[in-house]
């Protein structure tokens, strides 16, 4: 993978994560709201930073879309709290990527936004993987590893860029 493809990956990803992260603050339990707001705010920065590593790299950024089709349904604050641990996961997948394509500076932040989102999910979720980014090196679940990225497999715009825009 190319970096600005890695990078173009990411910035989907953020977008995409920005937009779930709105629906995880409409539903999330009062107790968990300080932490969704400083996640939205987390992500709405990086996503500004990927914006700028894009121009730099002689890309055009790619908007975000106008609403993005959630995973699964999210009616309370239990599935909120499953949707942010979901939306950090796929990001982790997305960052392990740019972290492989990237090199000096760029690595060093993409790995740091690895472990920032492998820290967030795992505060989220309540437990942690032993790879976060790379499903197919962590524990065994219930479903059959995927690519990173994609921790279901199914297609996706975000985070791993390859699917139909408009997807979480």
């Amino acid at each position: 993978m190319k970096q600005l493809d890695a990078v173009q990956a990411a910035l989907r990803a953020e977008h995409a994560t920005v937009y779930g992260y709105g629906v995880v603050g409409g539903r999330v339990d009062e107790d968990r709201k300080k932490e969704a707001r400083e996640a939205y705010d987390a992500h709405r920065a990086r996503r500004d930073t990927l914006r700028r590593a894009v121009r730099d790299l002689g890309g055009e950024p790619e908007p975000a879309a106008a609403a993005y089709a959630l995973p699964f349904a999210v009616p309370d604050g239990a599935a909120a709290v499953r949707l942010a641990a979901e939306l950090e996961d796929r990001l982790a997948g997305v960052y392990a990527d740019l972290v492989r394509a990237s090199e000096g500076a760029r690595r060093r932040d993409a790995a740091g936004a690895l472990r920032e989102a492998a820290i967030r999910s795992t505060r989220w979720k309540g437990s942690g993987v032993a790879f976060p980014g790379l499903p197919e090196l962590g524990a065994s679940e219930a479903a059959p590893p995927a690519p990173s990225g994609s921790p279901s497999g199914a297609p996706s715009a975000s985070p791993s860029g390859t699917g139909a825009p408009g997807t979480l």
